[in-house]
């Protein structure tokens, strides 16, 4: 089995041991720390298992909350942990033997209490990084290139995925430039601002593995730290002479006799500046251009606008009549952030969404568990692991339609169907079985098949005295409200559009914007709204255009979309080695593997929740196809874009 461990050097190791050792407060931080990771970490450290087989009948899962064990054992296993820590400081033990790949695999069942595949631990390993080393960085086959800052790359997007690519493009020697509209970095957790704003995958795993946090003060924390954590990246990395903000990419043309990117770019005062690129890298995501509704009379109207995607903090809300339209992911997080100190907040529901509960949504970070993910080797790696397995693949099997299915209208299969029968009995219990409130807010459609929702306390706001739910639909907006269609004027003081992103526009402007040699644009070699790509990276026709978060990579199931995009920095890095490597100027990608890949993830959707036909959402176009999500597993991603073929392309 492939996934043999290293470990750091025994040095580094044995020198941190020591210092956690000798921390008089080892006992009290270790008992503020979860306990799962804490026995894997024992388990690793050792090289025994018994006290992870004693808790086995009381682990349900990789969230804590789904971690039962007695108070007794927990104890006993932390103070074995110090124990141990301790003898190994003293020179009275060693620690153990990296495992072996089927040992690290029967860590990896017993710590999230099922049987995971085995071709997890390849990717676990990689993703764990035992060695503190990012076995992702692409390595120059011959020594350093002397040649690769002559390779000049401009990524447009200074977010995550920008940021991510330029450490990477640093480290390996390269030119680049990074251009960003915003005045600042941080791409969507930047600019988004709206009260309640944040991640709905937890921190500890919403982070370049390479660059753990491990001071985040929330397990799913808000937007100011999503941002400042972008913000040290610029930093740490001394990415900050290669950035330039509040600078907009007006044209991107390649040119065929130079096999160079042509760029046309204007920066605040106006200026304008062509620039030049062997290649050019798309990383504004998926969500980057606010929808804004056509409603009839919306100019007429004589009050203050929100858009959640464009928040503006000087309009005060204490005590005012709000009217918010969207029930969706930034109204779910609006909403109830608002709730409490508005007049009264009337909500207008079009569609209903399922929101799935999690008891550590609200949770701060204890100071002993932050202590012990900086201090105790291993234990940060160990969390990572059991966050990814309990946020991303673990239900992907629950969203495949089964076709003898007895209800397909409202479930596929007999998982899914538990699984809204539980969404429900929650629902229920939050709105203190208000049977009313529930028809309304139940939806007609499978769970997943619009995105799945984390309940920000989204159920138990509607039963407060000053909100109410509307879903009539409207029919127009008046200077003094909103008027829906049976006739009624629902007045407000401030209207919230939480109205979400011009989705079926993949990378907004920019679509327009790139030309191929042929004079042709992307949009319309997309055909407006039917985006596609090679593994989400490389499209027909536009030579040395890479995209970050391109087509059909959204993760709609689960996961974080950090992951795909290391999963998609790396497989960017190996095209520009091939590039630099071999002298080439060009490299297309050729359509045989395009059109294939393309069949093959849309063939995969139609057996996914997402084409259910009950189901509207931002994730398919016009015509019904999804274009936007990735229907794989992470692990069928990252074995796809873990090697790049250059067979696929064609290089000149």
């Amino acid at each position: 089995m492939d996934g043999t461990l290293g470990h750091a050097s025994d040095a580094s190791l044995k020198e941190r041991i020591c210092i956690a050792a000798a921390d008089p407060k080892l006992e009290v931080m270790l008992a503020e720390a979860d306990i799962s990771p804490i026995l894997l970490t024992l388990a690793h450290i050792s090289g025994e298992d018994h006290f992870l087989e004693e808790a086995r009948p009381y682990i349900e899962g990789g969230w804590s909350f789904m971690v039962h064990i007695p108070e007794e054992m927990s104890n006993r296993i932390r103070t074995h942990l110090a124990k141990l820590l301790r003898e190994i400081a003293s020179g009275e033990r060693e620690i153990a033997p990296p495992p072996s790949g089927e040992r690290l695999h029967r860590l990896m069942n017993l710590g999230a209490g099922t049987e995971i595949p085995a071709s997890y631990v390849p990717m676990m390993v990689e993703e764990m990084q035992f060695d503190d080393r990012d076995p992702r960085t692409v390595a120059w086959r011959e020594p350093q290139s002397t040649v690769a800052n002559q390779f000049k790359v401009i990524i447009v997007g200074a977010g995550l995925s920008g940021l991510g690519l330029a450490i990477k493009l640093k480290e390996a020697g390269y030119d680049f430039t990074i251009y960003d509209r915003a005045d600042a970095v941080g791409g969507t957790w930047y600019v988004n601002r709206y009260p309640g704003c944040g991640v709905d995958t937890p921190n500890h795993f919403f982070s370049y593995s390479f660059e753990p946090n491990h001071d985040w003060p929330e397990h799913f924390s808000k937007r100011d730290e999503l941002w400042t954590y972008q913000e040290s990246l610029a930093d740490n990395y001394g990415l900050r002479p290669n950035i330039e903000l509040e600078t907009e990419v007006l044209a991107a043309n390649f040119d065929e006799s130079s096999r160079l990117w042509i760029i046309q770019i204007r920066r605040k005062d106006g200026s304008e500046e062509t620039v030049i690129a062997n290649a050019f890298v798309t990383a504004v995501g998926q969500l980057n251009t606010p929808n804004i509704p056509d409603f009839e009379g919306l100019d007429s109207y004589k009050g203050d606008i929100l858009h959640t995607a464009n928040w503006d903090d000087t309009i005060p809300l204490a005590g005012r009549d709000v009217a918010m339209i969207g029930t969706g992911a930034s109204g779910m997080q609006t909403g109830p952030s608002i709730a409490p100190e508005v007049g009264n907040l009337t909500i207008f529901q079009r569609s209903p969404h399922w929101a799935i509960p999690n008891a550590n949504y609200h949770k701060r970070v204890a100071e002993g568990m932050k202590w012990t993910l900086k201090s105790i080797p291993f234990y940060a790696k160990w969390n990572r692991f059991l966050l990814f397995w309990a946020g991303s693949d673990g239900l992907h099997d629950s969203l495949h339609i089964d076709p003898n299915w007895g209800t397909p209208d409202i479930s596929l299969n007999a998982q899914n169907q538990q699984f809204r029968d539980d969404l429900i009995a929650h629902m229920r219990r939050e709105m203190n079985g208000d049977e009313t409130l529930l028809s309304k807010t139940t939806p007609p459609y499978p769970p997943y098949g619009k995105r799945m929702l984390r309940d920000n306390h989204w159920y138990r706001m509607l039963v407060r005295e000053n909100v109410s739910l509307v879903t009539e639909l409207i029919r127009r907006v008046t200077p003094t409200g909103i008027e829906t269609e049976d006739g009624k004027e629902h007045f407000c003081d401030v209207i919230v559009l939480a109205t979400g992103f011009q989705t079926a526009r993949m990378l907004g402007p920019l679509g327009e914007a790139i030309r191929n040699g042929n004079g042709e644009t992307l949009r319309q070699s997309w055909n407006g709204d039917d985006p596609r790509a090679h593994l989400g990276v490389m499209t027909l026709r536009f030579p040395n255009l890479f995209m970050m978060y391109g087509p059909g990579t959204n993760l709609a199931h689960g996961g974080s979309i950090i992951f795909h995009m290391e999963c998609q920095i790396r497989y960017i890095m190996q095209a520009f080695r091939e590039m630099v490597e071999g002298g080439y100027q060009r490299m297309e990608v050729r359509t045989a593997p395009h059109d294939a890949y393309n069949a093959k993830l849309d063939a995969k959707h139609y057996s996914m929740v997402w084409t259910h036909q009950g189901v509207t959402n931002w994730y398919k176009n016009k015509a019904g196809r999804v274009f936007a999500n990735s229907p794989w597993r992470l692990v069928d991603y990252w074995a796809f874009t873990r090697e790049l073929n250059p067979d696929e392309y064609d290089f000149s």
